[in-house]
């Protein structure tokens, strides 16, 4: 979907930060972003993460090019958005939380208007290619006002593609939606890195991270408190879950025993044991478990998730 004419950089960055800094008043009391530094492979789709108020708005806005840093050096595909303004915001296609577009217009005069706004020759527009990628060539002509909320989510992704950039941000995009339908959102985000988009992800949802993200940055009050391939990212946790119901209540002893093994939370018959992998073996686990004499009707585990990481990381910074 990248046009031809954006060549990958040589030093194969989609997007490069360096000691990134944003005060929104003079005397450095409201510190947005503190001497950040980020580095985003080409191709990559990389997930930006944090607690509300972190820094990630403030991130993409200047970036995009709508709001001014403080001090520090951003290249967008290449290009130093001082230097270069206008082509780095032509670089970057942002899709807004906010469902922002014009009701009385429909799909296919959207991203015609659109496309001329950014100066796309009008032999050189894509807009039934972009309406077929997003699911929407049968709604073309209908009023963007009668398309239902996950349309309209799709129609903003053709919206930000309409000039071909090769990086696209997407601000929380499937905030509100239902679980179905975020998984077809997430279908067509994928389509969209296979053909060589660059994709910049911010969300809420711990699940969309993990499901579509090779890389995460975790950003909380300001500063880049974790950054690393998610496989990396979820290992460094070190903890995996036992889930295990049992027939009756557990006694005092049977509680102090599955203790050797990690942190125990019971409720009623049903108990959870968090452990780390590097301090006990799976054998002296089911030692315990064998010699506690439980009555257990059910037992699974499960390796820590995106959600544990991030709670993990950010509770303690």
């Amino acid at each position: 979907m990248s046009d031809r004419n954006w060549e990958i950089p040589e030093n194969e960055l989609a997007l490069e930060i360096k000691n990134l800094s944003k005060n929104y008043d003079d005397d450095n009391k409201n510190i947005a972003l503190d001497n950040i530094s980020l580095n985003i492979k080409a191709g990559s789709i990389f997930g930006l993460l944090g607690p509300n108020g972190a820094g990630k708005s403030t991130l993409i806005n200047i970036v995009s090019g709508t709001v001014f840093k403080s001090s520090g050096k951003v290249s967008v595909w290449g290009i130093d958005i001082d230097r270069e303004r206008k082509q780095s915001k032509l670089a970057v296609g942002i899709v807004p939380q906010e469902l922002n577009i014009d009701a009385f217009f429909t799909p296919y005069e959207l991203l015609n208007l659109h496309s001329g706004m950014f100066n796309v020759p009008k032999l050189a527009r894509k807009t039934e290619e972009l309406l077929k990628l997003m699911d929407l060539s049968d709604k073309a002509n209908a009023y963007s006002r009668k398309l239902s909320g996950g349309m309209r989510r799709r129609l903003l992704v053709a919206k930000a593609m309409v000039h071909s950039p090769p990086i696209l941000i997407l601000d929380e995009p499937t905030a509100g939606v239902d679980v179905e339908l975020r998984q077809k959102l997430w279908n067509h985000f994928k389509e969209l890195n296979k053909l060589g988009v660059t994709i910049i992800l911010t969300t809420h949802y711990l699940e969309e991270a993990e499901n579509l993200c090779d890389h995460i940055a975790i950003i909380n009050h300001g500063k880049i408190v974790a950054n690393e391939a998610k496989g990396t990212l979820l290992k460094k946790l070190n903890e995996k879950i036992i889930y295990i119901k049992v027939k009756k209540d557990i006694n005092k002893k049977t509680e102090q025993d599955l203790k050797k093994i990690g942190t125990l939370k019971i409720n009623s018959n049903e108990l959870q044991i968090n452990f780390k992998p590097n301090q006990i073996s799976m054998k002296n686990i089911i030692k315990i478990l064998y010699e506690s004499n439980l009555d257990i009707i059910d037992l699974s585990t499960k390796d820590a998730s995106l959600e544990d990481v991030f709670i993990n990381i950010t509770s303690h910074k």
